[in-house]
């Protein structure tokens, strides 16, 4: 959904022929049936198929590598989870998963995989990549490149002076707090977050602020929460500029090398060549798994957290009210009363972390819809019945 798509249909055709015998049949299938539209969130299902596992290798997308190490963390076999195989055959049909494992006690007790996916193909994580940003902010913090949470947007990125962003802190930033209009609705062409990255960006200012400084502010900073990808970009590029580090490199330094993951991943570009902080790392289920019980386990590497030691304690627990009973926001975690908490993407991707159990769930799928309450309730049903058999 963003402006490196412009070019997809007619690129696509002009390397067919050079990339045809070296390409799996779901590439082909892009080949040969290029998008008519330039939005991956109008894309068809059968399209989306397709493109969600070949991000990664279509030479037309821009992206930045995230290297993994040379030793891999071992993921042990553990007693299989006892859930009846129909159950299991409804949910993976029905919400047209690509990709499940499950975690607990650090052993696997479900791996499945559907859509001709397997356990070394990888995957684009759409929104589950805000969990990446928000955890890169806490190692800025312990690594002095950020002083505060408190700091304005504007102490690191002179490009936002002058804005409504003029009063907006990171952590307002980080709990989708800021007070400034945004419309995330997927169904919509003309929302912002169809229409962000096909921004033109005045000379020699990134895409990402130029577009975000011509907000309006809607609410004062704190009065309300409201989700927003927009932000989540921004957080990106306040890290990126605090570190003076491309977003996959610091990934690679501060996580990817220290986690045993199997793979190299990636990380999509926008318009002015930094990564879109709130979309589309590309990796395999089982690392994305590797990454959530990383989290779980405070982000330990040598024996020292990546992070401040009070971290997660706030991330992974409710600073904003998104009017839920149940259910609230950290930063850039969805967390839940019980403990739990969640990275989400749109058509179904996700991490479920629940540290009480033990317990991590990675996920990946292809919904027929970007969101929806349906698919959600479902994504939410698989969660807890997993839930309830790991804790009898």
């Amino acid at each position: 959904m963003r402006k490196w798509l412009i070019g997809i249909p007619l690129v696509i055709v002009l390397i067919g022929s050079l990339i045809w015998f070296n390409t799996d049949r779901h590439l082909r299938y892009l080949i040969l049936n290029p998008p008519a539209d330039i939005n991956v969130l109008f894309w068809s299902t059968e399209q989306r198929d397709a493109g969600f596992r070949s991000l990664d290798s279509l030479p037309v997308v821009p992206k930045n590598t995230i290297y993994t190490s040379q030793k891999v963390s071992p993921l042990p076999i553990g007693a299989p989870l006892e859930l009846p195989p129909a159950e299991l055959d409804t949910f993976m049909n029905d919400l047209r998963v690509a990709g499940v494992v499950v975690l607990h006690k650090g052993k696997i007790r479900l791996e499945r995989y559907g859509l001709s996916m397997g356990k070394d193909d990888k995957w684009t994580s759409f929104s589950v990549a805000k969990s990446f940003t928000s955890t890169l902010v806490g190692a800025a913090i312990k690594d002095g490149y950020i002083k505060s949470l408190d700091d304005k947007v504007t102490d690191y990125i002179p490009s936002m002076q002058g804005s409504a962003y003029d009063a907006v802190s990171i952590e307002q930033l980080l709990t989708m707090t800021s007070g400034i209009a945004w419309d995330e609705d997927y169904s919509d062409i003309n929302s912002d977050v169809s229409k962000f990255n096909f921004h033109s960006p005045e000379p020699g200012v990134d895409a990402i602020a130029s577009y975000m400084r011509q907000l309006p502010r809607a609410k004062e900073p704190g009065a309300r929460w409201l989700y927003s990808t927009g932000e989540t970009n921004l957080i990106g590029l306040l890290v990126s500029q605090a570190t003076g580090k491309t977003l996959s490199a610091y990934l690679t330094e501060k996580v990817w090398q220290n986690i045993g993951t199997e793979h190299d991943a990636s990380w999509v570009l926008g318009p002015s060549g930094s990564e879109i902080g709130g979309c589309c790392v590309q990796a395999t289920v089982r690392d994305y798994l590797r990454f959530a019980q990383f989290v779980m386990h405070g982000a330990v590497v040598d024996g020292q957290s990546i992070v401040p030691a009070d971290w997660f304690a706030k991330a992974t627990t409710t600073q904003a009210d998104i009017g839920s009973d149940t259910k609230g926001y950290g930063f850039q975690w969805w967390t839940n009363n019980d403990g739990s908490f969640e990275a989400r993407g749109i058509f179904g991707q996700g991490l479920f972390i629940d540290p009480n159990n033990d317990l991590v769930i990675a996920l990946n799928s292809n919904w027929p819809k970007a969101g929806g309450a349906k698919y959600a309730k479902g994504r939410e049903s698989f969660y807890r019945r997993v839930q309830s058999l790991v804790a009898q």
